[in-house]
């Protein structure tokens, strides 16, 4: 049987497509038609395979065109996540607000909402909000892991001229351009890119 002009026999071809389902090489490759007991050991040579990679990657790269998810706007996302302020779900004279008068950033940071109704004496009702605000650390460290600030893999150094790619210099630029409503968070960006550079 010839390959199909991808480099990917027809096996191989939904592997990739139900790869991108859920990013598990195994079940991606028992739903593929591989044994279930080989299944482990084939997902992971499937993923070592460079036409394979090359697929997923090219896949990936049409499903964040098709949906819309860039760097820029996940790294963005992140930032709301990161420097959220549950204050501004609250009016200055301490009320909570309701959703549709939070901004967009206040509403990207608050994970759920919960109004408990209760009795409070005879006839009264007395309302009780429970805000769960999105995890400020966990957000802040995605952040710091995307820009390569924490040293949690091997490093390569290079002794001697620091070579600036025209991809890096893309990135750099979309990152500032995804910080530029949180000038705290981008001067702390730019004091950490001054000392690595």
């Amino acid at each position: 049987m010839e390959k199909p002009v991808s480099g990917l026999n027809p096996k191989q071809q939904q592997f990739v497509r139900e790869y991108l389902v859920d990013q598990n090489a195994t079940q991606a490759a028992i739903r593929a038609g591989y044994s279930a007991k080989t299944a482990y050991s084939i997902g992971q040579r499937l993923l070592k395979n460079v036409e394979v990679a090359a697929a997923i990657e090219a896949g990936r790269q049409v499903l964040a065109i098709r949906t819309e998810v860039t760097a820029e706007r996940t790294l963005e996302q992140m930032a709301r996540l990161g420097w959220g302020d549950l204050r501004k779900a609250f009016s200055p004279e301490g009320r909570l607000l309701l959703p549709h008068e939070w901004s967009d950033d206040t509403a990207a940071f608050i994970s759920s909402i919960e109004v408990v109704t209760r009795g409070a004496g005879e006839g009264e009702v007395e309302y009780v909000s429970k805000i769960r605000a999105a995890d400020k650390r966990a957000a802040l460290a995605d952040i710091a892991r995307t820009l390569g600030m924490f040293k949690d893999r091997m490093e390569v150094k290079h002794i001697g001229a620091v070579f600036i790619t025209p991809q890096w210099q893309a990135v750099q630029g979309a990152i500032m351009g995804a910080l530029e409503p949180y000038p705290d968070a981008r001067a702390a960006v730019l004091k950490a890119l001054e000392t690595v550079l």
